[in-house]
């Protein structure tokens, strides 16, 4: 009884995710937010031109899925029933940090400084890019996360270095349409169970809401959305592992990030038949 139970929480809370991030991607996509007028700019900004983004098809996307995704994951782990105090405020916490270094980025980041080794490269010359900034928060934002669901500061630490590394490898798969809610979806085993699961339950459940108008080129996740999936997943994954499992968690999502500065993840993709045919599901050529 005890496992249905838990079972009922964690759709519960998918549920909520799934709804808030539907009804606001409804509610942005034909009405974006209104932005600020920058600094020494008369003109205010147009709203429904600065949410739009050219997808690998060279088509013209909405961002808007990326913090209505935010938004739809953080008010369903604030209010899964049976998350602990800790997990939810280190679920809510992530996603809103997470959410708002990404849709920064997103917003105002520029193509000139790219991965983590341009990021770098450009900060040693003085130089401090949106994406650095967003690397920044995001390692602070996964510190903070896994210090709630930690015993130790050992621990947390490598926790954050997860949370943070787990957020970029899933950013870092954004690529194609429905890619980055795609590999969500296959963490499902990995974050549905232990304390963290409501975590786990609402981004899969903000996942959901959002594939739909990601596979069908209406909208993307952006970094807002892709970061926040992989911060949130990291933490559902990290608070139940031990040290050895964090290690070797942290391990896996560095190795991924060096490799991603050597290689092309979309050429492996579509040089294995299998990735590939999962990776073409649903979306159109």
């Amino acid at each position: 009884m005890g496992a249905v139970f838990q079972a009922a929480r964690l759709v519960a809370g998918a549920a909520v995710a799934g709804a808030a991030t539907w009804a606001l991607a409804r509610r942005w996509v034909p009405h974006p937010p209104a932005l600020p007028t920058p600094p020494g700019q008369d003109q205010p900004v147009e709203a429904a031109e600065t949410w739009q983004r050219k997808n690998f098809h060279g088509e013209s996307v909405s961002l808007v899925a990326g913090p209505a995704l935010a938004a739809g994951a953080a008010a369903g782990i604030a209010l899964a029933p049976g998350a602990s105090r800790g997990v939810r405020a280190a679920g809510v916490g992530t996603a809103m940090a997470v959410g708002a270094v990404g849709l920064y980025d997103d917003l105002t980041g520029d193509s000139s400084s790219k991965g983590l080794r341009g990021h770098l490269v450009a900060l040693r010359g003085g130089e401090v890019t949106s994406g650095a900034v967003k690397v920044g928060v995001i390692g602070l934002a996964g510190l903070a996360g896994a210090a709630l669901v930690s015993e130790n500061a050992f621990d947390a630490a490598v926790g954050g270095a997860a949370v943070a590394g787990h957020a970029n490898v899933v950013n870092l798969l954004d690529l194609r349409p429905g890619r980055a809610g795609k590999s969500a979806l296959l963490h499902a085993p990995l974050v549905l169970t232990g304390p963290g699961g409501a975590v786990g339950a609402a981004a899969l459940g903000a996942t959901v809401a959002a594939l739909p108008d990601d596979l069908g080129e209406r909208t993307m996740l952006g970094d807002a959305g892709a970061n926040v999936l992989g911060a949130l997943l990291g933490l559902a994954m990290v608070a139940r592992e031990g040290r050895r499992a964090r290690l070797a968690h942290l391990a896996v999502v560095t190795a991924l990030t060096l490799a991603s500065e050597k290689v092309s993840f979309t050429k492996v993709i579509e040089g294995t038949p299998v990735l590939r045919d999962l990776d073409r599901l649903g979306r159109r050529p």
